[in-house]
């Protein structure tokens, strides 16, 4: 069973490898071919369904956690879904363009740039607060219905992670 640190934290790292990937692939503007290209473009489409279901699976699980055992906790959690925001109008740019549009590369590199951002303020800020105040318990069933969401896309019956109803 994996805790919800550990779920969050292996999307974050495929994450950040995509995003090597990309920065280290051949563009457009450096002379990519046209499966080049194609590939460059799945992957973008590849990386755009999976930070959907990771921003859906926080939204109904991670961030009211946060919310609800942290002080500062509706602060953090509104910070980071502002960061979210950001990258999901980038995102529906993106999958409405192709590599060889212009302003592909440019949205590209926006992205990967408030991705970053938004994973270095959750694993440094959020996390180490939440799992302060997070026994093992309740960080396994989160990182369960974490990993269950992503799997099936559908929310599961939600307790406050403290077990009440």
């Amino acid at each position: 069973m994996s805790t919800a640190f550990e779920v969050l934290g292996r999307d974050h790292e495929e994450a950040k490898q995509i995003f090597t990937e990309l920065e280290l692939g051949l563009t457009a503007a450096t002379g990519a071919d046209r499966d080049h290209l194609e590939l460059r473009g799945r992957i973008v489409r590849h990386l755009v369904v999976q930070e959907a279901r990771h921003q859906a699976v926080e939204e109904m699980y991670f961030w009211p956690v946060v919310r609800e055992r942290l002080g500062d906790g509706t602060e953090l959690a509104s910070q980071a879904q502002d960061q979210e925001r950001e990258a999901k109008e980038i995102l529906g740019e993106l999958d409405n363009l192709t590599p060889e549009d212009d302003e592909f590369e440019g949205r590209l590199a926006e992205f990967i740039r408030v991705a970053r951002a938004h994973i270095a303020f959750e694993e440094t800020t959020v996390w180490p607060s939440l799992w302060a105040v997070l026994r093992a318990a309740e960080s396994d069933d989160l990182g369960r219905r974490l990993e269950e969401g992503k799997r099936t896309g559908t929310a599961m019956p939600r307790r406050r992670i403290n077990g009440a109803a």
